[in-house]
């Protein structure tokens, strides 16, 4: 019992760090503000509390099923999403590379669907706290897209 609970805030902590971390190390600068945006862009300030919540509920769903159900495919799954959720923000906004960060972000909805859905029936509270990771990815993929064909050349 208590193995579990000390795995589960190890997996909470991991992911907050390494989002922390990546979140601090990418931080929207000059390049980001000059960037043309789609008028469904929200204010800056809402990402941090929006990524902090998400990333809470994707390391619980990785300790779910790792721990509380196992499931080794699942568990690949959630390690390959969370890779390349990962990626997105040092390619977007370190290397500018925002058709690349395209491509990422398609593959990072389509592995948190593919999670989503192989746990559905097999570790349903890992499936559900996927849902709403699922829609604010599909959200960013929109403003990754707007971005993207209202700056060309960025």
């Amino acid at each position: 019992m208590k193995g579990r609970w000390a795995a589960l805030i190890l997996f909470v902590l991991a992911v907050l760090l390494a989002g922390l971390a990546i979140g601090y190390a990418t931080r929207p600068g000059e390049w980001y503000s000059s960037l043309d945006k789609p008028p469904f862009t929200p204010p800056n300030w809402i990402f941090a509390p929006v990524w902090t919540t998400l990333y809470v509920m994707i390391a619980v769903a990785g300790w779910y099923v790792k721990i509380e159900q196992p499931d080794a495919y699942a568990f690949r799954l959630w390690m390959f999403q969370l890779l390349l959720n990962f990626l997105w923000s040092p390619l977007f906004f370190a290397g500018h590379l925002v058709g690349a960060a395209l491509i990422v972000i398609l593959a990072l909805l389509a592995s948190v669907v593919t999670f989503a859905s192989r746990t559905w029936t097999t570790a349903r509270p890992a499936s559900l706290l996927f849902i709403p990771y699922a829609l604010w990815v599909a959200y960013a993929l929109a403003l990754n897209t707007g971005i993207w064909a209202l700056n060309p050349f960025a």
